[in-house]
């Protein structure tokens, strides 16, 4: 089985940067339609993929009756060529492989994007005055780059981590948090708790659309228009309720925003998230710029 799923990772690794699709069997046809969507989108950025490299971990391994179920975490690096210029991406994903009598029966992606959803005031604001501050984009950024694909201890984690990631990013660039403890005001996580702000992606979308003091954001029009430790939002399915976000790290070739982003842990990864599995024609987006307090 472990020799299987070794397999089917070269299988994923080889279509990255051939141009046939794989013939084999256990590949499928969703798996393939993903990855060739993702060539597609580098090539409209006059982009390639030249190499790529991936590791499996199994996680997790459950025996029943005559079935076997192993979760595993593969760890992909894509070496990209825009133009002259190179750089790394890289992405994490959790699969589910499904073995019967040592034949696989299922292999399949978890993209666990959208976090919970809590009923709260996600659009009130603590009205007390936290300090002044200039936002360390250097900083927010170096935090993003340490711990895109672990996580800091001193912070809880959640199994969907997303938003947590991005708020402690923020939170490196020396945004002042505010509003403890009611959970449903301000931008805060300290004494094991946390405001709905810190943790869901669509209070802090409201939150970054609203907040007059502490960590405030303008909203801009083109995602050229961020700089480096600026936010992105992300409605997957176009219905008004945001589920993801995303921290800019570096700009590509064009002068479009790469990003980090935690719950499928990426680095460097085209800002349009077209190539995931939770994309759809509806998508829209929020862009923000943090400004100093």
């Amino acid at each position: 089985m472990r020799e299987m799923i070794e397999q089917l990772i070269e299988a994923r690794t080889q279509l990255f940067v051939g141009n046939k699709r794989n013939n084999i069997e256990s590949l499928k046809d969703n798996d393939q339609q993903l990855i060739q969507r993702k060539k597609e989108l580098f090539q409209k950025r006059s982009a390639e993929i030249v190499k790529c490299h991936a590791k499996g971990q199994i996680i997790n391994k459950v025996e029943k009756d005559d079935k076997t179920r192993i979760d595993y975490k593969v760890h992909y690096q894509f070496l990209i060529r825009q133009n002259k210029n190179l750089y790394m991406e890289e992405q994490c994903e959790v699969r589910r492989a499904i073995f019967s009598l040592n034949k696989l029966q299922a292999d399949d992606a978890s993209e666990p994007i959208s976090e919970s959803n809590h009923e709260a005031m996600e659009r009130g604001f603590f009205e007390e005055s936290p300090r002044s501050f200039t936002y360390n984009r250097l900083e927010a950024v170096r935090y993003a780059e340490t711990w895109w694909n672990s996580y800091n201890p001193k912070y809880k984690k959640f199994n969907d981590n997303c938003t947590n990631y991005i708020s402690q990013c923020l939170h490196a660039g020396d945004a002042p948090m505010h509003g403890y403890p009611n959970r449903s005001k301000g931008w805060w996580m300290m004494n094991n708790n946390w405001s709905y702000s810190w943790t869901v992606a669509n209070a802090l979308r409201w939150y970054l659309s609203g907040s007059q003091i502490g960590l405030r954001a303008k909203e801009v029009s083109t995602p050229q228009e961020l700089l480096l430790g600026d936010i992105i939002c992300y409605d997957f399915e176009g219905d008004g309720r945001y589920n993801h976000n995303t921290i800019v790290v570096a700009k590509d070739f064009q002068g479009y925003p790469l990003v980090n982003a935690q719950s499928q842990n990426s680095r460097m990864r085209y800002w349009s998230y077209e190539d995931s599995t939770a994309y759809t024609p509806n998508i829209k987006y929020k862009f923000f710029h943090i400004i100093n307090n």
